[in-house]
Parts: structure tokens; sequence; C-alpha cells
């Protein structure tokens, strides 16, 4: 590929300039994130030490933005396997993405090396204060919830995901260099496969680092939650990443409406997938009505919390799905992106009813850890995505699709 046309699809300047501020406040936000382990937390018998707040805190703001990094993984080789136009758009925001992973990596870190007794009752059931009854269930689970085989498969998770960003951001690159089309095949023929080692990966990833916070506990549908809710993060970013670009040259020559009412129709599709496995979670432990099963819910419907559980079917389901019926909607970029914001900060909320109220035993209790820590690894998240987004041009331009896909959505 020619210098000149690199230029031409080049990132406009503003991302650059959003690396600075995205990092500044990722590192104060970090600062006071660790400021907070030297305060007490709580009141009463809700007092916990700054340390374990800390962590508490820090899984929900790595496992939100772990998602987005993974779910960018999925979809793009969802869009390697289905080939559709809306694909080639947003392919190189995907791949920015997934080029994050290694930063996430880096951030597992200090969980892996020091936080799990904090977090994990399976791992510290004295600390947790945990009952004979669930002390004999941990017992029972050794063989799969001890820490060196925690981290030996949270290490593998994270070898599965690199391994497959490298291997298909390489040959995108490569196909920018060469524009050989036999590379559209070879990437196709990985992530067929690799969308299998992506569903696998996040079910046990979400069991082990999610599920797990719960012993006792266990939903055959929770992996798939995880499946559908990191995609649906991931694809939301991603929109409202693409408005941001429609606004700035050279990707306002390339998006055109049509594009966004692609992205539109798959984004309610994600959303409805979301629900499907969301309710039908909810109903088999409602009809199965086992005591080991229902206290999950007991815990997100008691106090505050059940209010919470009310508004995310409404704000997380109802809402964005009858807004995006519209096909007017859909073709509006800063509507659909106001959309897609929204739903991502719905799935921030359903996280933190997913998890928060586990180190709480129902009682509505947060902490502004809670809100500082995924401020925190986002600014630090973002800094590195806009740094990674200046790297390619903004269009697969070695693609042959490219010009295809351009002429289909011409005069739309």
């Amino acid at each position: 590929m020619s210098t000149a046309v690199e230029k031409t699809f080049a990132a406009p300047p503003e991302v650059a300039r959003l690396q600075r501020p995205a990092l500044i406040v990722g590192a104060v936000f970090l600062l006071l994130l660790v400021a907070g382990i030297f305060l007490p937390h709580g009141t009463g018998q809700n007092q916990v030490p700054g340390i374990t707040q800390f962590f508490r805190s820090y899984l929900l703001g790595f496992v939100f933005w772990t998602g987005v990094s993974v779910g960018c993984l999925g979809l793009l080789m969802l869009q390697h396997n289905i080939r559709g136009a809306w694909g080639m758009v947003i392919r190189r925001v995907l791949e920015a993405g997934t080029r994050t992973l290694p930063l996430m990596l880096v951030l597992f870190l200090p969980l892996a090396i020091f936080g799990l007794p904090h977090i994990y009752e399976w791992v510290n059931p004295q600390g947790f204060h945990a009952t004979e009854r669930s002390i004999e269930i941990i017992n029972s689970k050794r063989g799969y919830l001890n820490v060196p085989f925690f981290l030996i498969r949270s290490f593998i998770y994270f070898a599965l995901w690199i391994g497959l960003m490298y291997v298909l951001n390489l040959w995108s690159r490569e196909q920018d260099r060469t524009s050989e089309h036999g590379l559209i095949k070879k990437m196709q023929r990985v992530s067929g496969p690799g969308l299998g080692i992506f569903i696998l990966s996040v079910t046990f990833a979400s069991i082990d680092w999610v599920m797990s916070l719960e012993p006792e506990w266990f939903s055959t549908i929770f992996g798939l939650l995880f499946v559908a809710g990191w995609n649906l993060s991931a694809f939301s970013f991603v929109i409202v990443v693409m408005f941001w670009l429609s606004e700035r040259r050279p990707m306002n020559e390339v998006l055109l409406p049509r594009h966004f009412h692609d992205l539109g129709k798959l984004l309610l599709a994600f959303v409805m997938l979301w629900a499907y496995f969301a309710f039908s979670q909810y109903l088999i432990i409602w009809a199965g009505n086992l005591p080991e099963e229902i206290k999950w819910y007991l815990y997100r419907t008691r106090g505050g919390w059940g209010w919470v559980g009310i508004l995310l079917p409404i704000l997380h389901f109802a809402i964005p799905f009858l807004m995006l019926l519209s096909r007017d909607l859909k073709r509006n970029a800063s509507k659909l992106a106001a959309v897609a914001l929204a739903i991502l900060v719905m799935r921030f909320i359903d996280l933190v009813w997913i998890i928060v109220p586990e180190f709480h035993k129902g009682a509505f209790a947060m902490s502004w850890m809670d809100v500082v820590s995924p401020v925190a690894i986002g600014g630090l998240w973002l800094a590195y995505f806009a740094w990674q987004l200046q790297q390619r041009p903004l269009v697969p331009t070695g693609d042959s699709r490219l010009a295809e896909a351009m002429e289909e959505h011409g005069g739309h």
C-alpha cells in the first residue's frame, strides 16, 4: 500500500489529542483508587478493610473493560465470517480494540498476585466467615476452585485471545501491504473455529472471575449471558466511536446513513440476544425453585437492588428495543450513538448488579471506589486504544471487497 493511501485514510489528529487527557484521567483516578486502600469503607458489620474494597472495585472495572476488548475480538471474527459491508467500515476500530488485550493482561496481574484472597470466598473461607455448609461445598470443588488452577486457566484465556488477535491483525496488516486476496480466506478460516474458542473461553472466564464469587451457586446460562453482554458492550462502544469519526475526515467521506442503519440492526439483535439469555436464566431458576439457586436472585431483589433489577429490563432492553425498531433512528448517526452510549452505561450497571450484591449478601451498598475503578481503568484503556487506532489506516485499503462495499451503499 502506498504512503499516499495511508495518509488519506489516517486517523484524524483529534485521536492523538485524546490520548493525553484520557491518560491523565486514568492516572488521577487510579491514584484515588489506591488512596482508598488507606480509608475505611462501610459502617458497622458492613465495614471492610480498604485493601478488600480496592480489589472488589478493581474487579468490577477490570471485568467491564476486558469485556470491551474481548467483545471486539468476537465481533472481528464474526465480520470475517459474515463479510458484510458493515464489518468493512468498523474493522479497524475492532482491530484497535483487540490490541488492548495485552494491556488487560497487565492489569490482571494485581488481581492474580495480590487480590484473590480479598475477593473469592473459596480462596479464604475463614476471612469471609463462611458457614460449615459453605466450607463443605468449597472443599468438594477444590479440584477446580484452587488458586494455581485458577491462574493457569486465566492465563490460558489471555493466551487464546491474544493469539487470535495477533494472527488476525498480522494478516490484516499484510493485506494492506500486498492486497493479496488469499488473506481473506485465511482470516475466515481462522475466525470460524476462533468463534468457538471465543464462546468457550468467555464462558469459562465468566465462571472463574464472576460466578465463583458465589461458590455454592451455578447457572448453565451464565457464560452465554457474558458472551452476549461482552459483544453488546463492544458493539455499543464501536458505534459511539464510528459516530465520532464520522464527524471528521476521512471517515466523514466514507460512512453513510446506510452503514449506521446496518450497525443499528445488528445492535438491536445483540440487545435481544442479551435479553433472551438474561430472561432464560431467571425463568429456569424460578421454575426450579431450588434453595441453592434462588438465593443468587434473592440477594439482587432485596433493598435497593430490587429497583435496579426492575430498571434493567426497562432501560437495558425495552426502551432500546423500541427505539431501535425505528428505521429513521438507525440511519441517524447521532441518535444511534446516543442509544449505543446509553446501552454501554447500562452494561456497566448490569455488571454492578451481578457483582456488587455478592459482597454484601443482598444489602444495598456501594462504595465510591466502584465508580472510580472503571473510570481509572477506562482512562488507561482509552489512551491505549487511541494510540493503537493511529497505527493503521481507518479502513482496510488492501481488501478487495472495500470498493464493492462502498458501491453497495452508494446512493442510499
